[in-house]
């Protein structure tokens, strides 16, 4: 429920490092030029390499943003106004005409949801009519009628007391009136006989009302302050006292307690019926059993859409999951650009270099924006991680020259941390099958095929492939389970420079055909193969056109 909506700078699903620093330093640079509202987030967990890089240069790891549906929070707003349930209707009314209210929560001490009153809930009340008895039978204080009357006190009595009798306006000749009048009991007069005023002071009412401003003599103010009897003179005349009066009651004889209310995190897709089949405007936001905010319906209607970066990647199959209730706003990535379409013109910045925060470095320079160390840690951290310290055909020397630029400032041998931060995030450790498949994993459209293309980077292979036949069958349950035509796993080795495929699925012939080897045993090896994206997916896009 905030003003001015963050925008997430944000990588890919299943990110590795270049789509987590990129996003983080992206961030940190649009902050730096004015978008003080630009968050850096991730759309998966943070894997070993990156998480050595993190914890090296001392930077938290981005907020983990699982999907960019529209919630409650989103459209939410902070309440205007709340009351309490003992507050009375006059008070309800003043509150919804100054903040122009059809319906206010009502709240207890500690700010718990207990209620809602709206004007129709009122309009029923009027239409009803709220006597004075039901407003003595409430427990009003004949210090709350004062307010609502707007009464001067002629004399002091016990108004912070409950209204113990019942209020009475002595309409009738005084003696009829008198004899319906008890101890304790609040008495409504206008312009009557000093004798009216005293008769009522003998019955030792609590509280005698004069209308209309009406005089009354000294006698009959030290009368009632012997015997304790509380007088108030308002302006207004005595059918306008009374129906006043009856503003006293207070908002839990009205209010609708049966309240449909939502949480910060539900989705709109969710609650969607549920508005279509009532006819409130507004609905009570509640966290904790604490009211934190209002939707309006209305506002439901025409949610703002959540602004999004694109960094390390730019086709929809790879984003955050709710992508297409987003609004992308700007991509910086040095990928392939996959068909995206936009409603709007955006900024794009998409260049042919061995990764994506070689781009954002160039852009520091570009805008004259000081690079801080541990930015420059990150930075560099990622382009040694795409490159595979400059072994990767995808390397330019763009790359090369902004890793020396950066060391400089991160005040590290790029070398030797690039060799350690390489073998943490080539240490499978524990890693199961379907850890592995789904390692730094990414969705791609080749041809009519859907395909998942996962690669895991290693010191040795030996490891890795002694799971493969857990990891073809972790595989083909994936494909079966997540629509996809084929699954391809690319180990690579950093030390020998080569990688093996694994894949499943079909079509087999088109991955023979891409690499000219034998595809019948799912697995073969391909010397000097290390890019997912120059080496991999080009010859998969060429061998497609010929099936």
């Amino acid at each position: 429920m905030s003003e001015q909506k963050v925008i997430y700078a944000i990588g890919h699903r299943n990110p590795d490092t270049d789509s987590i620093c990129s996003a983080i330093a992206y961030a940190n640079l649009k902050r730096n030029m004015g978008c003080e509202n630009v968050v850096p987030a991730r759309a998966g967990s943070v894997n070993k390499e990156t998480k050595y890089a993190l914890e090296y240069f001392g930077v938290e790891a981005p907020q983990l943003v699982s999907d960019i549906y529209p919630r409650v929070k989103d459209i939410a707003v902070k309440v205007q106004k709340s009351v309490k349930a003992t507050d009375n209707l006059r008070t309800l009314g003043m509150a919804m005409k100054e903040c122009n209210l059809r319906s206010i929560p009502v709240v207890d001490d500690e700010n718990k949801l207990i209620g809602m009153a709206s004007v129709s809930d009122l309009a029923k009340a009027y239409f009803q009519e709220i006597t004075l008895d039901s407003v003595s039978a409430s427990g009003a204080c004949i210090n709350d009628i004062a307010n609502v009357i707007d009464a001067d006190v002629l004399v002091a009595g016990n108004n912070e007391g409950k209204i113990n009798g019942e209020i009475k306006v002595a309409a009738a000749c005084m003696e009829k009136v008198a004899e319906s009048i008890k101890a304790g009991d609040v008495v409504i007069i206008g312009n009557r006989p000093e004798s009216a005023f005293i008769k009522c002071i003998d019955l030792k009412v609590a509280c005698v009302i004069i209308t209309g401003n009406t005089t009354i003599s000294d006698e009959v103010v030290a009368k009632a302050k012997a015997e304790n009897v509380m007088i108030l003179s308002t302006a207004f005349d005595t059918y306008s006292t009374a129906r006043l009066i009856s503003q006293c009651a207070p908002i839990s004889s009205i209010m609708t307690t049966d309240v449909i209310s939502f949480k910060p995190s539900d989705m709109l897709s969710d609650i969607k019926g549920v508005l279509e089949a009532n006819e409130y405007r507004n609905y009570p936001v509640v966290e904790n059993g604490k009211l934190v905010g209002i939707v309006n319906k209305d506002k439901f209607m025409m949610p703002e859409k959540q602004q999004i970066i694109l960094t390390d990647h730019n086709e929809l199959a790879q984003a955050v999951e709710g992508i297409e209730s987003g609004k992308i706003i700007e991509v910086v990535d040095h990928h392939r650009f996959g068909g995206l379409q936009t409603s709007d013109p955006i900024f794009i910045n998409v260049r042919p270099v061995g990764c994506t925060c070689t781009i954002v470095t160039n852009m520091y320079q570009q805008y004259g924006v000081e690079i801080p160390k541990e930015i420059a840690g990150l930075l560099m951290s990622a382009i040694i991680s795409d490159t595979v310290l400059f072994k990767s055909p995808t390397c330019t020397q763009t790359d090369k020259d902004a890793v020396e630029y950066l060391a400089k400032i991160a005040g590290v041998d790029y070398k030797e941390y690039g060799m350690a931060m390489l073998k943490a995030g080539a240490d499978i450790g524990d890693m199961t099958p379907a850890q592995i498949v789904k390692n730094d994993s990414k969705e791609f459209q080749i041809g009519n095929y859907p395909m998942l293309i996962s690669q895991l980077s290693v010191m040795d292979t030996d490891q890795v492939m002694a799971m493969q036949d857990e990891i073809l069958a972790e595989m083909a349950r994936v494909c079966t389970a997540e629509g996809y035509a084929m699954s391809i796993v690319i180990v690579t080795d950093i030390i020998n420079e080569g990688s093996y495929l694994l894949f499943s699925g079909e079509p087999k012939n088109l991955i023979g055909e891409a690499f000219k080897q034998d595809a019948s045993k799912s697995v073969m090896y391909l010397p000097g193969v290390m890019s997912r994206k120059k080496q991999i997916i080009p010859p998969l896009s060429e061998a497609v056109k010929s099936l």
